[in-house]
């Protein structure tokens, strides 16, 4: 997993937070800008600096918009406060503008793919950017109730918007991402402004997006918008995971920077993450930690005898342990509760097993957990014969443990008490090995 992504969205995700994350992760500078050079648009200019957050050291992407196309993006009195009335137009949305404001371009989707077509960059990219602006112009398609065709919205045509996206493409690309882990969005309350009024967040747009890509949501105590149309098309587009693996290491991280100033800092936080597999969690201590399955269920009409053989058949297919509990069930019936501890690969023949053996007709199967010594198997050498150890390692030294079945073979033969021989053998067995390492 070293090509993973893993997007910690605590304060929401917009296209420049991406962007700049992606950056601060190693994306190629120059390369980039050699990109959005290739954009067949005018009116933006870009600006890569490092801003704090909270005191925070973060990579900042702006795209800078002339006059003739500022779209109020980043002004925080006209989205949040009481500067104008609601009566005014503001091109937010860049659609069906009233005649005597700007001219603004009214770009659709197919105008978009034309100048994706017009950019240089890979195919790879240019298909993570071509499926950003699907997804978002889908979402603004329904949120309005009008063909994909006709939609025309800032989230779609506004030029920041395209160079955000153009840039999140050619990062993703760049970085050599494979797959991206985004567990949930983070998003706030209240309304913001935009074109056509005072929208309630997450605002429509957002909401179809998380609708109909499954996308999780969490909505934080703070008054404002922290997920943009923009930023859930893109965790739509692009991930593949919504769990991140049991254990893992950080590669590196990079911090982008928002420009909305909210209670909660504007900071998306994009880290590179490997797996750490299950053998090696335990590495470098004298403790091992991997994971086994329970298998469990409650038998209150099933003889002595069948239980006992169906014991017998679940330590011969490889169950790892099989013991019984009295329990009570409804009715104040006496029963059975019969658990089986085995290998996630053992399963399917061991619930065969219980199913033909036993009266159940259901079982309940649960993964668990746990911390294990290091062990080794030592074949003893006696003059009672042979005898099988097993040897743990603990932090204090090593125990040794005779097999039963070895103990039992040299009590019959010998006629030696089970604790006799049970002390005798971990004591050879002690002195044997301390001899092997001399």
């Amino acid at each position: 997993m070293s090509n993973t992504l893993y997007l910690e969205c605590q304060a929401g995700i917009s296209g420049d937070m991406m962007v700049a994350a992606l950056l601060d992760l190693g994306a190629n500078k120059g390369r980039l800008m050699e990109t959005l050079d290739s954009i067949p648009a005018e009116g933006f200019s870009i600006e890569i600096s490092r801003v704090k957050k909270a005191g925070i050291d973060c990579c900042d992407f702006h795209v800078a918009l002339d006059a003739a196309h500022e779209n109020h993006d980043h002004d925080m009195e006209y989205l949040h406060g009481h500067g104008h009335t609601h009566g005014e137009q503001h091109d937010h949305n860049h659609a069906h503008t009233p005649e005597g404001h700007h001219a603004h371009e009214h770009r659709g989707i197919a105008e978009v793919r034309e100048i994706l077509a017009a950019c240089r960059m890979t195919a790879r990219a240019r298909q993570t950017a071509e499926r950003i602006f699907a997804i978002l112009a889908e979402a603004e398609a329904r949120a309005h109730d009008v063909p994909v065709s006709e939609v025309h919205f800032h989230e779609v045509g506004a030029i920041d918007s395209i160079v955000d996206i153009v840039a999140v493409a050619f990062c993703l690309d760049d970085l050599e991402i494979t797959d991206v882990i985004v567990p949930g969005l983070c998003e706030g309350t209240g309304t913001v402004r935009c074109q056509h009024g005072v929208l309630p967040v997450p605002v429509p747009a957002v909401a179809q997006i998380l609708s109909a890509h499954g996308i999780g949501i969490e909505i934080i105590d703070v008054r404002g918008e922290f997920v943009t149309p923009t930023g859930a098309a893109i965790v739509a587009a692009v991930r593949t995971a919504e769990r991140l693996p049991r254990q893992w290491k950080i590669l590196k991280a990079g911090m982008g920077a928002g420009k909305r100033n909210y209670e909660r800092p504007s900071i998306l936080r994009a880290m590179l993450v490997e797996a750490v597999p299950l053998e090696q969690a335990g590495a470098g201590s004298d403790q091992n930690r991997d994971a086994v399955w329970k298998l469990e269920t409650n038998i209150d009409d099933s003889s002595g005898e069948m239980l006992g053989y169906a014991m017998e058949r679940l330590f011969q297919a490889g169950a790892r342990d099989v013991h019984y509990m009295p329990v009570y069930m409804k009715k104040n019936r006496p029963a059975w509760q019969l658990n089986v501890i085995c290998a996630q690969e053992d399963i399917p023949e061991l619930e065969r097993i219980l199913f033909t053996e036993t009266t159940t007709i259901g079982i309940r199967r649960v993964r668990m957990e746990r911390t294990v010594l290091p062990r080794e198997q030592m074949t003893l050498k006696t003059g009672y014969g042979e005898a099988q150890v097993k040897v743990c390692e603990t932090a204090d030294g090593k125990r040794y443990y005779p097999e039963y079945d070895s103990i039992v073979t040299i009590c019959a033969e010998h006629g030696l008490a089970f604790s006799q021989a049970y002390e005798l053998l971990a004591r050879l067995a002690a002195d044997q090995d301390r001899k092997e390492r001399q």
